[in-house]
């Protein structure tokens, strides 16, 4: 099957090429030389259809990227958030700007590999059934640098048990058309839009099973200070809408001892003792190996500090 088979409508633009229209979307709040990155790692794929970078900024002013050489038949197009302040209104923002009839995503820290694009149209011409296609990540930490692969299918039950951290969001592509149709836009009524990269592959997991690549396609910097370090209150807050979002997580004790975990650790970080020791008895008894629960018991006793916890881990490419 060819590429162009995926989306049989022309109304999107770049028909012509006989390859489906892609645009990127990049929400940013203020990394610039990091974006540069992002932005040329994407400009220069090797992609043959027509290709746009959309560069939403989140309540800074518009930098017009003059600096950055776009190449023929590549639109880089730079442009304020005009929804809801934060990622999930930014990357909405985006995407109503978008011309594209597939979407990628991409965070102003991250880098795409080169061949990125083709080698997972290619793959979805394979499998045109699949709502997005991932695929490998490389991680760099401040100690180490980590390749995480994902498996090759994941569906909707899967990602309940387990978020599978691999399944990037700057590496995911998926259908605009199922953006504005069946999957919905990303949720802004997410607590200061944390996890709204969960809750979209959720919903794309929910509609369609997500295949990846083998390949590394991405490189994620965490050799930086995130934008949600020590804001644990927020964390909380958004990982329990989560939990009510999807009443389907009470069909697996791991996945949503998973989420409590995470919930614990995030009320422990922030000294609520209270509340970190109720999830983290709410986790333990779903799963009494849940780690993070473990995690939250440690930093409540006075065991270990939370930032050093969330260090260690990180040093190892995976997440709290």
């Amino acid at each position: 099957m060819s590429i162009d088979a995926l989306i049989p409508s022309p109304a999107a633009a770049g028909t012509s090429t006989g390859h489906p229209s892609v645009s990127v979307l990049i929400a940013t709040a203020g990394r610039p030389r990091m974006l540069r990155d992002a932005v040329r790692s994407i400009v220069e794929q090797d992609y043959p259809g027509p290709l746009e970078v959309v560069v939403v900024f989140d309540r800074i002013d518009v930098d017009p990227l003059e600096d950055v050489a776009v190449p023929a038949g590549v639109e880089l197009r730079t442009v304020p958030n005009t929804r809801s302040p934060g990622l999930a209104g930014a990357r909405n923002t985006g995407l109503h700007a978008a011309a594209g009839q597939i979407i990628a995503f991409c965070d102003d820290d991250d880098v795409w590999a080169p061949g990125k694009l083709v080698r997972q149209m290619g793959l979805w011409a394979e499998h045109p059934g699949a709502s997005a296609i991932a695929g490998g990540i490389r991680i760099v930490s401040h100690a180490r640098t980590t390749e995480r692969h994902p498996q090759p299918v994941a569906t909707f039950e899967e990602l309940l048990v387990d978020r599978m951290v691999e399944i990037h969001p700057s590496a995911l592509i998926c259908r605009r058309a199922d953006l504005f149709g069946p999957v919905g836009l990303v949720d802004e009524e997410l607590p200061s839009s944390y996890g709204e990269d969960y809750d979209l592959l959720l919903r794309l997991a929910r509609h369609a099973p997500v295949h990846s690549v083998p390949e590394t396609v991405l490189t994620v910097r965490w050799d930086r200070p995130s934008f949600f370090r020590e804001k644990w209150g927020d964390i909380a807050e958004a990982l329990t809408y989560l939990l009510r979002k999807y009443p389907e997580f009470e069909t697996t004790a791991k996945g949503t001892a998973e989420i409590a975990g995470q919930v614990a650790f995030a009320h422990a970080a922030r000294g609520d003792r209270r509340e970190a020791l109720r999830w983290s008895r709410a986790a333990l008894r779903r799963d009494p190996g849940q780690l993070r629960a473990w995690g939250a018991l440690a930093v409540t006793t006075g065991l270990v500090s939370a930032e050093r916890l969330q260090n260690a881990v990180a040093n190892l490419g995976r997440g709290l």
